[in-house]
């Protein structure tokens, strides 16, 4: 079985490598060039615009129109759950050669698909389906430990943190979300064992408004870190950091860096960000898929180890991160890296 290899990346410039680390160009297979591209379909049960999860999948498919022989189109269904099926049976139905859809929402549609679209190839990324069951040969799912990343920036937070209380605010509660928040969690008892650290439901990732409204109770209980691992709701909840001049961590992409052009008051207060490197595994799964290597018929669970998930260390980490923190944090990097610390998951 192959493995996705991921290089670490910033908003403005994303660098990717073969799985063999090596930076020449990937071999194709012969079936596809620019002229005869492979056709794929990003199918988003939601919309661009997060500034995240959805933002970086597209980021990802940017790219592989750039390097790669495909021909990508991004198919946005918004939040109505009642469309997310007949868009991916439409897309199904179309000429394209792989389907990519995101997150538990989608996966059942795309197992059921995947039985009745044997000629084509499908990709769920942040889910799976269960391939104990001698399902779904032509599908590749992609997961992530991110808590292994989590723990990182829990550290960091807890270190940074004045007040010894700090803020999560989760779209929702299933093991893809709520595995960030085990490992941010203990990163920061790690770092301060009487840290207090205050958890939100939001029960949405769309709703901008709502995770304003949750980082202000927490805001008002004392933290002065919040963590929003909520989607576009996170957005808010970021809006209400930077308004109270406190400190905040993004989630999936480096959000510094994609606020700082356009607001650079909330990029100042992004110190770190656990960055779900979804649009770097997403264009190795095409690259290898061309190839002939992808590993369709299985799971990939990828984690720090593998490159598959990172915190930023970005300026704004150095400002805000003292060199003596940062030093721990690189220190703990290579101990989780290489087993010697064991995070808590519930990816499993």
């Amino acid at each position: 079985m192959t493995r996705l290899t991921f290089l670490n990346t910033t908003a403005a410039a994303i660098a990717f490598a073969a799985f063999s680390g090596a930076l020449t160009a990937p071999v194709f297979a012969e079936d596809y060039t620019k002229d005869n591209p492979l056709k794929v379909a990003l199918v988003l049960h939601g919309s661009l615009g997060d500034k995240s999860f959805f933002d970086s999948a597209a980021a990802g498919m940017k790219l592989a129109e750039e390097k790669l022989p495909v021909t990508v189109k991004i198919i946005e269904v918004g939040y109505q759950k009642d469309r997310w099926q007949p868009a991916l049976a439409d897309a199904a139905d179309s000429d394209y050669d792989v389907l990519i859809a995101g997150t538990f929402e989608m996966t059942g549609f795309i197992a059921e698909m995947a039985k009745d679209y044997p000629e084509k190839k499908f990709i769920v990324f942040d889910d799976s389906p269960d391939f104990s069951t001698g399902c779904c040969a032509n599908v590749l799912g992609i997961q992530y430990l991110t808590s292994t990343a989590g723990y990182l920036a829990g550290y960091a937070a807890a270190k940074v943190s004045t007040t010894g209380t700090l803020g999560e605010i989760l779209g929702m509660e299933f093991k893809t979300v709520t595995d960030f928040a085990v490992g941010f969690e203990q990163g920061a008892k790690a770092a301060k064992p009487d840290i207090k650290v205050l958890r939100a439901v939001a029960n949405t990732f769309s709703d901008p408004a709502k995770g304003k409204e949750l980082a202000l109770a927490q805001l008002g209980q004392g933290a002065d870190v919040i963590f929003p691992i909520a989607g576009a709701t996170g957005i808010g909840a970021l809006q209400a950091v930077r308004d109270a001049k406190k400190l905040g961590v993004g989630v999936d992409s480096d959000q510094a860096e994609i606020f700082a052009a356009t607001d650079p008051a909330q990029a100042d207060v992004i110190f770190t960000s656990v960055e779900k490197k979804v649009g770097q595994s997403l264009y190795l799964a095409l690259e290898e898929t061309i190839a002939g290597k992808a590993p369709y018929g299985t799971m990939e669970l990828l984690g720090l180890k593998e490159g598959a998930v990172a915190i930023s260390k970005n300026a704004y980490y150095e400002k805000i991160v003292p060199a003596d923190v940062r030093s721990e944090v690189d220190a703990l990097e290579k101990k989780i890296a290489s087993g010697e610390i064991t995070v808590e998951t519930t990816m499993k």
